[in-house]
C-alpha cells in the first residue's frame, strides 16, 4: 500500500493538462504524478523539469535517455522506475536486442562504445557514493559533447529524484509498466516488490 494515496487524474486541471506529456512517453499518467498533485506546485514543477530533461538537443536520443534512466534506477534499486524506463524505451523504438540485453550493456554487441560510455556514466553517477572518476569522464568526452553530457546528467538526476520518491512512497505500479518490465527484466529477477 502506498504511503499516501494518489488523487484522481482530474483532481487538478493544470496538472492534468501538463500530464498529457506522459501519454506519449508511457501511455498513461504515472501514479507518482497523481500523488505529487496533492501539492500541485510540485507536480507542475516536476512535469516541466521532466519535459526539459527529455527534450533532445543533440545525439542523445529519446531511446538512450530512457536506457540511461533504467541504468540509474537499477543502481538505486527502484523497481517502479525500472519498469517505467524500460516501457518508455520500448515506446521510443529502442532496438529489440538492447531491450533484451540491457543487463549486459557493457559487453553485448547491441550497444555501441558511445552508448556504453553513456550508460557507464549513468551507473557511476547513480551510485552512492558517486563513482564518476577520471576514467569515466575521459571515456564520456571521447563520444559526447558538453551539451549532451548535460542532457545525460539531467536524466540521471531526474531519476535520482524519482527513485527516492517512488521507493519511499511505495507507489503502485501500473499494469502496462509491470507487463513490459516482466517481459524484459523478469528473466533477471525483476518483480514489483513494494509497488503492488
Amino acid at each position: 500500500m502506498p504511503l499516501v494515496q494518489p488523487l484522481s487524474p482530474g483532481a487538478n486541471p493544470a496538472v492534468q493538462k501538463l500530464a498529457t506529456f506522459f501519454n506519449e512517453t508511457l501511455g498513461f499518467c504515472p501514479n507518482s504524478v497523481l500523488t505529487m498533485q496533492i501539492r500541485p506546485e510540485i507536480a507542475e514543477s516536476f512535469i516541466n523539469l521532466n519535459k526539459a530533461v527529455m527534450h533532445n538537443h543533440g545525439k542523445v536520443t529519446s531511446s538512450l535517455k530512457r536506457l540511461i534512466g533504467w541504468v540509474a534506477s537499477n543502481a538505486s534499486g527502484c523497481r517502479y522506475c525500472q519498469a517505467h524506463t524500460i516501457l518508455a524505451a520500448e515506446r521510443y523504438g529502442t532496438d529489440q536486442a538492447q531491450l533484451d540485453n540491457i543487463w549486459s550493456y557493457k559487453t553485448h554487441a547491441a550497444f555501441s562504445e558511445a552508448e556504453r560510455a553513456a550508460l557507464d556514466f549513468a551507473l557511476a553517477a547513480a551510485t552512492i557514493p558517486n563513482a564518476v572518476d577520471e576514467k569515466i569522464q575521459e571515456n564520456l568526452h571521447k563520444h559526447w559533447d558538453d551539451g549532451e553530457i548535460i542532457e545525460m546528467l539531467g536524466v540521471i538526476s531526474l531519476f535520482g529524484f524519482l527513485n527516492r520518491w517512488n521507493d519511499a512512497m511505495g507507489t503502485q505500479l501500473e499494469d502496462a509498466a509491470a507487463e513490459t518490465a516482466q517481459k524484459y527484466l523478469g528473466k533477471h529477477g525483476w518483480e514489483r516488490g513494494k509497488h503492488v
